[in-house]
């Protein structure tokens, strides 16, 4: 019998488990809801207890497994060290190590959870066929994986794809979660296109669908689009060029073969991809050969299969 790799991504409210095959078959997936108590202490042993349980019931032993891959939000170095992990509650340490230690000195690797969906979409999702490639999720946030050569690029200190906050808007006063002030996040997340949105309504008299609700949301502005609103079109449009500016600017830099948009706000489908690709061919001048915009395909199984390629490699 061949054997068989893990992939865990751990998220703010659950965690996320699947069973594969070194083909990249996903033979069995399951959830286990994240205990951030006491800064996260139980996250680890809870992941070791349920794999131990889900091996046992699918007739495995941990020697069946070449490994476990793990994404979690924050900062990885390639050793596994993370010196923060806020949504989680975790303080400096090595959750790598600390997880190895738990499956009895089983391979373990991990990455930051958006790097490593961008993986797994390179291997088995809208990525496919792709060696150099940037996943862009849009959703409360704006995230962000780089892929080059096949392989995840962190840059120095962790913190390279964070995309949301590059700094596109001047003279925006309110702070965004990092800190900054004028951050694609703001304006291109979920919430930023909604608050785009509020800021118009509040500003131009024009009619518009979006009027008559009382807690606007960025499905709200690209249904209202769709269906040819002229004020939620503008708004939208708005949101895509600064989207637009940023991958522009990423693609001077790193030339990629195609950005993936992913992320709840991507359920809109071709509708917004191509208003944004329209705005980063018209950014990017020198590209004469443009990067796709393409959709991501594997949902909230990209963790997953992006934290078994890390063992599969």
């Amino acid at each position: 019998m061949s054997l068989k790799c893990i992939g865990i991504d751990i998220g703010g409210t659950s965690v996320k488990l699947g069973i594969f095959e070194e083909d990249g078959t996903l033979v069995k997936k399951w959830e286990i809801p994240t205990r951030k108590e006491e800064n996260g202490k139980y996250i680890l042993g809870d992941i070791a207890a349920s794999i131990r349980r889900t091996a046992k019931e699918s007739g495995l032993e941990l020697s069946d497994f070449s490994g476990a891959g793990m994404g979690f939000p924050g900062p990885v170095l390639p050793d596994g060290h993370c010196e923060v992990c806020v949504n989680l509650g975790w303080k400096a340490g090595n959750p790598q190590q600390e997880l190895s230690r738990l499956l009895d000195g089983m391979t373990v690797k991990s990455g930051n959870d958006a790097n490593v969906a961008a993986l797994g979409e390179m291997w088995q999702g809208g990525g496919k066929g792709y060696k150099n490639l940037v996943m862009v999720t849009l959703g409360t946030g704006v995230g962000g994986g780089i892929i080059l050569n096949e392989k995840i690029w962190t840059g120095e200190q962790g913190v390279g794809g964070e995309i949301g906050h590059i700094h596109v808007m001047e003279g925006e006063k309110e702070a965004c979660n990092c800190g900054g002030h004028g951050c694609l996040e703001q304006v291109a997340s979920a919430t930023g296109i909604a608050r785009t949105a509020r800021r118009m309504l509040a500003a131009d008299n024009r009619p518009s669908t979006l009027r008559s609700l009382k807690n606007i949301s960025a499905k709200n502005v690209l249904d209202a689009a769709k269906a040819g609103d002229a004020l939620a079109l503008e708004s939208l449009n708005k949101s895509c060029y600064y989207l637009g500016w940023a991958l522009a600017t990423i693609s001077m830099v790193l030339d990629p073969q195609a950005f993936l948009i992913g992320g709840g706000v991507s359920k809109a489908g071709t509708f917004l991809t191509d208003i944004i690709k329209r705005y980063h061919d018209e950014l990017s001048p020198m590209a004469t050969k443009k990067a796709d915009i393409v959709l991501a395909k594997l949902g909230n199984d990209a963790g997953i299969y992006g934290a078994a390629k890390l063992i599969i490699g």
